[in-house]
């Protein structure tokens, strides 16, 4: 039996807007259904939004500050040892990183409602890009716990 599909990270091209592979990999993870022109269109009316908003950031600038302050730099896994679990807060590996900022974006993009995806999606990138909103605080819950952790740090690995 053939496979299926094709190993993302290797065929993946630049979007044809911005250039940037950033860009490219948030439409996918946007895209539904494979509705890649709608994911697209999306991502594009919420980067002008947020270029309206922030008139001294480029709107490819804007986007990677946004992704760049959601980014995890620790979390917790869960470790068994004997009878108990711990939880043992580890570095994020870069590609993780990146994975969770986008789900957590758009996660919070998509529980706001009662206006249009670009628009939602635009008011989570401006709130990150101030440090502020749904994935930002995910983000800082997500140090809270490991901080909490930092007692079983000697665990990992």
């Amino acid at each position: 039996m053939a496979k299926k599909f094709e190993s993302t990270e290797r065929f993946l091209k630049p979007d044809p807007k911005l250039k940037s592979m950033l860009a490219s990999k948030f439409i996918n993870n946007l895209m539904h259904r494979g509705k890649k022109t709608r994911a697209q269109k999306i991502f594009y009316d919420a980067m002008d939004v947020v270029a309206e908003r922030f008139p001294d950031m480029e709107s490819l600038e804007a986007f990677e500050t946004a992704i760049e302050n959601v980014k995890p730099l620790v979390e917790v896994r869960s470790k068994r040892v004997g009878g108990t679990t711990y939880q043992v807060p580890m570095q994020v590996r870069t590609k993780r990183q990146l994975a969770l900022a986008m789900r957590w974006v758009l996660e919070a993009a998509r529980k706001r409602k009662g206006r249009p995806m670009y628009q939602r999606l635009a008011d989570e990138l401006s709130d990150a890009i101030r440090k502020e909103g749904t994935a930002i605080t995910q983000r800082e819950n997500v140090h809270r716990m490991a901080e909490a952790g930092r007692a079983f740090a000697h665990l990992s690995r």
